[in-house]
């Protein structure tokens, strides 16, 4: 039995994902994930965490292919990081998504768990939305990012989170057939949304 929960940045799914846990007796898998791709891919959690979920914009594609072309004329960088290392991360994302899979009573939160668990019989797959404006609040006063920045994070996220699953699954990360339901946490709030979760998980038997 598994929940994956799908989020839009700042849509509050750590919350909702822990209070289901909690009200299940279930266990949220979520840095977990982080510090055993870390692990595997030589690492450190932070930089696992910058790769996670992001692909590689077209001037990082270019400067990276430039690179490996004249590497006496470019300057090494700490932003720079090679489209094969994203496709590293994702596949080992992806082994230990498979491998924790096999446990039961988990909440997944992002990293396409949904699409790596479609087939499984017992899960339920769920996406949590909200307007943009809410979440830029959420963003600054729950999340602490400065307002000024706020907006280029939010849609940087989102925008990253939709080609990660274009790129690696093939899948249109906002289609709502994918999902077993679709919340708006704004409507629902925090708590309200993971009632709704929760009430579906013990219909189940769950």
């Amino acid at each position: 039995m598994h929940i994956t929960i799908s989020r839009q940045f700042a849509a509050c799914a750590s919350l909702i994902a822990e209070q289901v846990a909690r009200d299940l007796g279930w266990q949220v898998l979520d840095e977990e994930l982080v510090q055993e791709v870390a692990a595997r891919c030589g690492l450190s959690p932070d930089d696992v965490r910058l790769l996670d979920e992001r692909i590689p914009t077209f001037i990082e594609r270019v400067a990276q292919t430039n690179a490996m072309a004249f590497p006496d004329m470019m300057m090494p960088s700490t932003d720079l990081v090679s489209e094969p290392e994203h496709a590293k991360i994702s596949r080992l994302m992806r082994e230990v998504i498979e491998e924790l899979g096999d446990r039961d009573r988990l909440v997944l939160i992002g990293r396409a768990a949904a699409a790596v668990l479609g087939s499984r019989p017992s899960a339920l797959h769920v996406r949590l939305v909200a307007p943009r404006e809410w979440r830029l609040r959420q963003a600054i006063e729950r999340l602490g990012i400065a307002e000024r920045d706020a907006p280029g994070v939010l849609d940087d996220a989102d925008h990253n989170r939709e080609r990660y699953h274009r790129e690696f699954y093939g899948r249109d990360w906002d289609d709502a057939l994918l999902y077993d339901m679709v919340l708006n946490t704004q409507r629902l709030g925090s708590e309200g949304s993971a009632q709704v979760i929760v009430a579906r998980a013990r219909a189940l038997g769950w």
